[in-house]
């Protein structure tokens, strides 16, 4: 059977777009806010990429449309791995400047070569970008909370075999030439774009599969769980950042309680979302009642609290991330008909770490991660 180049791109910009819109359907309905948000752009880049290279074979003199579908590609790639770092609770000001860095070269290569450019103009910085940013995906889905889900680990395997197809595809353009018949027959067009159509669907189905305990816990979260005086994850960082400054100029001590809430997911799978919901709330209300009243407290991510506490020792750092443990386990029990998560309490302190909120944050939430599985403890302080 012999296929042609512009069938095969119909159909797979049919399965793309198709699978894509679905996805962003999906996410507007749940209302999703988290990892869900940051695929559903990644899956609209490739909807994008497939209509700009179907714009170009059908209209050779719009070159600039391999430009619009370069840069989409790599867009849609960088928002596979931005969304497995937002799902991993992992901050994406930097890895977003990475992927914009690749976004905004991989046009410009294709606008620098210009109308004699061809259809390969550009390629290798494209190439390069996609198994980069494939890689680092991969490696994200064997990281924290993904990697803690088998699901996830088919999504690793798919990213992994993209990485793996452009090292290769890379190798063969730059040793063989794009005209060569090896790069041809094994990575031209008509077998990137099954492979892409596979891997496309692949995508789809697990990242539905992983959003699909989260998103109905935030798509319907009563607007009261955060009310003013808990903060968001922005607001806690920027009251952090206040804080080390202060701390710094005098000297002082300062540390995070990071409060961590291992299993709302398989909550909300046996209970109802409705149930991992109260669960959620019971949380948040609780950690407030029970930190002292002068600390700032505030959500991080989905599953996780903060408390920032001032002019404390080891010991008694500990005993206030104690007393709000015992009190939210209390509180729980009383609010949530006996269904209690595993929570775990980790303590990060500037004399240890170092005074700066992204470090004592990540201390701290690893210190909880480490406590909620502990059977010795529940609360743990974080070492230097």
């Amino acid at each position: 059977m012999t296929l042609d180049v512009l069938s095969v791109m119909v159909v797979t910009a049919l399965v793309v777009n198709v699978s894509g819109a679905l996805f962003v359907i999906e996410t507007l309905v749940r209302r999703d806010e988290g990892a869900g948000r940051v695929w559903a752009l990644g899956f609209l880049s490739a909807m994008l990429t497939t209509v700009a290279y179907l714009l170009w074979l059908q209209e050779p003199g719009a070159w600039w449309a391999v430009a619009v579908g370069n840069a989409a590609f790599v867009g849609a790639t960088g928002g596979m791995w931005l969304g497995c770092l937002r799902f991993n609770e992992r901050r994406l000001a930097v890895p977003a400047a990475i992927v914009l860095i690749g976004v905004v070269g991989a046009a410009v290569m294709v606008l620098l070569a210009g109308p004699d450019g061809g259809e390969w103009a550009g390629a290798e910085w494209m190439f390069v970008w996609l198994l980069a940013l494939a890689g680092a995906g991969a490696v994200e889905c064997m990281r924290g909370a993904l990697g803690a889900t088998r699901t996830a680990w088919v999504l690793a395997i798919a990213l992994g075999i993209q990485s793996l197809y452009y090292i290769s595809r890379t190798t063969a353009f730059l040793t063989s030439g794009p005209e060569s018949a090896l790069f041809q027959s094994a990575f031209g067009t008509i077998p990137t774009s099954l492979i892409t159509v596979v891997l496309t669907i692949v995508a789809v189905v697990v990242t539905s599969v992983l959003r699909a305990p989260r998103a109905p816990l935030r798509g319907y979260r009563l607007p009261e769980a955060s009310d003013d005086d808990l903060l968001t994850t922005d607001g806690m960082f920027s009251a952090l950042a206040a804080l080390c400054r202060r701390a710094e100029a005098r000297g002082e001590t300062i540390g995070v309680v990071a409060v961590a809430i291992e299993d709302l997911d398989q909550i909300a799978t046996a209970f109802g979302s409705e149930a991992a919901r109260t669960v959620d709330e019971a949380a948040r209300a609780g950690v407030r009642r029970h930190a002292p009243a002068i600390c700032p407290v505030g959500a991080y991510g989905e599953d996780a609290l903060l408390v920032a506490v001032t002019n404390d020792t080891p010991a008694t750092a500990r005993r206030i991330g104690g007393a709000v443990y015992r009190g939210l386990i209390e509180d729980l029990g009383g609010v949530t008909g006996g269904i209690i998560p595993v929570v775990g309490v980790g303590v990060a302190l500037s004399d240890t770490v170092d005074c700066e909120p992204e470090s004592l944050v990540t201390a701290a939430m690893d210190a909880a991660r480490r406590a909620a599985v502990s059977v010795e403890t529940s609360v743990l302080i974080a070492d230097s």
